[in-house]
C-alpha cells in the first residue's frame, strides 16, 4: 500500500475487481482501502478517512445507494459509483443522492483514474481569492461580478441563464442530473419539468459555444443530465 497518494476506498463484492482495482491504484501511488460490504465500508470511512470512495451500487446487505445517502448526510466526499447496472434509473438515482460520478462495468483502468483525478481535483485546497474567477479556453466568468465574457466580449446572460451555468461551472467536471439543476437553479417544485432545462441549456450554448451543435463546454449525458468540460 502506497503512503504517498491520496487515499482511497474501494468498494466492491466481487473479489477479483477489488483486487484489480487494488494493484492498479496503488501503481499509480495511492493509497488504497478495501471494503465488500455498505457495512464495511460506512465503518471503513469512519476509520481511514479516505479522500475519495469508489463505490459499487450492488452490494451485499446495506446498498451502495444507501451507502451513498449516509455519506452525503454527513459529508462531501466525493463518490465515484462503479456498476454493472446500466439502467439509466439506477445512475441518476445514484447521483440524486450524491454520487460525483459513474463508471459502467466492465470499464477501462484509464477511464476510472481519469475520473478520481478530476474529483480529487474539486476537493484541491485552492489560494485565496482564486475562486472568485473561472476561466475555459475562451470563457471566463466572474463569481463575484456575475459576468461572464467569451473572448474578452462581454455577454449578456439572464438571471436563470446566469443560474444556471453557474450551477454547471462550480460542479465542473461532475454529472449534474436534470433533477440537480432544476431543484438548485428553480426550486424543488419544479423538479421534473425537464422542458425549461433543456430550453436554457440551448439557449446558453449558443451564448457561451465557439459551436452551439457541437457543445465544448456543456456536455449532454443521455438520459441523465449535463456536464460542464472545462479541459481541451
Amino acid at each position: 500500500m502506497s503512503k504517498g497518494g491520496a487515499r482511497i476506498l474501494v468498494v466492491d463484492d466481487e473479489i477479483e475487481i477489488m483486487r484489480a482495482l487494488q494493484r492498479s491504484l496503488s501503481a499509480h501511488s495511492y493509497e488504497v482501502y478495501t471494503a465488500e460490504s455498505g457495512e464495511e465500508a460506512l465503518e471503513a470511512i469512519s476509520h481511514y478517512r479516505p479522500d475519495l470512495v469508489l463505490l459499487d451500487l450492488g452490494l451485499p446487505g446495506i446498498s451502495g445507494l444507501e451507502v451513498c445517502k449516509r455519506v452525503r448526510t454527513q459529508s462531501n466526499l466525493p463518490i465515484i459509483v462503479l456498476s454493472v447496472k446500466d439502467k439509466e434509473r439506477d445512475k441518476v438515482q445514484a447521483l440524486d443522492l450524491g454520487a460525483d460520478d459513474y463508471v459502467s462495468k466492465p470499464f477501462g483502468m484509464d477511464e476510472v483514474l481519469a475520473r478520481i483525478r478530476v474529483a480529487l481535483r474539486h476537493i484541491a485546497p485552492t489560494q485565496a481569492g482564486t475562486d472568485a474567477a473561472f476561466t475555459a479556453g475562451p470563457l471566463r466568468i466572474d463569481l463575484a461580478q456575475r459576468s461572464v465574457q467569451v473572448n474578452g466580449q462581454e455577454v449578456k446572460l439572464t438571471p436563470t441563464e446566469y443560474d444556471l451555468l453557474k450551477a454547471l461551472v462550480t460542479n465542473s467536471g461532475k454529472i449534474m442530473t436534470r433533477h440537480m439543476l432544476l431543484s438548485q437553479v428553480w426550486g424543488t417544485g419544479y423538479g421534473t419539468e425537464s422542458h425549461y432545462l433543456h430550453v436554457y441549456i440551448g439557449q446558453l450554448r449558443r451564448k457561451i459555444e465557439p459551436d452551439p451543435a457541437h457543445p465544448r463546454f456543456i456536455q449532454t449525458i443521455p438520459g441523465v443530465g449535463y456536464r460542464f468540460h472545462s479541459e481541451d
